[in-house]
């Protein structure tokens, strides 16, 4: 049986009764970035602070930066979005679980929160690297000045150190987006589940999903391209890749 290419489907009147396919796609566009985003938030901030922990010379917060390291990392993000979206609800007190199951837009605030806890194991990883790689004189050189040790850290350390990762980061940002896919298992209509509703209503499969290929390739683009600007800003000349 032949295949009968339809480009022209996207101006097609939607059968969700408002708008064409091309708007079906534009609006998972929008949930897809607002996901990123938000998650690219929790993750650079929790992956931070547990980055710190893991360069503390107290062995105790080491230990406990480590085992949330290891626990989100090594736990699939489909089933950690399961955890958080299905099993959550049933374990907590009768009253917050109907809260959670009740809650408008639920998908999306966990796809939020269990993509941005996912991802802050992989920065935590970088950030304390990054503290790492720093040489030991820097540390003696601000608590010498009279810095405290957290103020050592907010002005000296951490400044550096993500210079030094910043091409990584870069890596983890188109991470974040591609991985925001992974929702559409939980009902969230981000970008892959519009093109895969397309598909379903039209039977235009390889149209709608390279439509959406096109579009993910076109995002990483302008995200890498942002922070490869962003690198060159705030390039310190003996640090980071040339």
């Amino acid at each position: 049986m032949n295949y009968h290419w339809n480009w022209g489907i996207f101006w097609d009147a939607s059968p969700e009764g408002s708008g064409t396919y091309a708007d079906m796609l534009v609006s998972g566009l929008w949930i897809t970035l607002a996901v990123s985003a938000l998650a690219w938030i929790i993750a650079l901030t929790a992956g931070s602070a547990v980055g710190v922990l893991r360069s503390l010379p107290n062995p105790w917060l080491k230990r406990l930066a480590n085992a949330y390291i290891e626990l989100l990392r090594n736990i699939p993000l489909l089933v950690q979005l399961f955890l958080w979206y299905f099993v959550l609800p049933e374990v907590v007190p009768a009253a917050w679980g109907d809260w959670l199951k009740s809650l408008r837009d639920a998908p999306f605030y966990t796809a939020v929160i269990g993509l941005g806890l996912f991802m802050s194991a992989r920065v935590a990883v970088q950030v304390s690297t990054g503290i790492a790689a720093l040489p030991r004189g820097q540390m003696a050189a601000g608590l010498a000045l009279g810095l405290t040790l957290p103020q050592t850290y907010r002005y000296v350390i951490l400044p550096n150190a993500f210079r030094i990762i910043l091409p990584p980061l870069t890596s983890e940002t188109i991470n974040t987006i591609k991985n925001s896919s992974v929702a559409l298992t939980i009902g969230l209509a981000e970008l892959t589940a519009r093109a895969r509703a397309i598909q379903e209503f039209s039977f235009q499969v390889f149209e709608a999903f390279t439509a959406a290929t096109l579009i993910y390739l076109a995002i990483n683009m302008v995200a890498t391209l942002l922070m490869r600007l962003l690198e060159r800003q705030m390039r310190v000349p003996g640090y980071g890749a040339k």
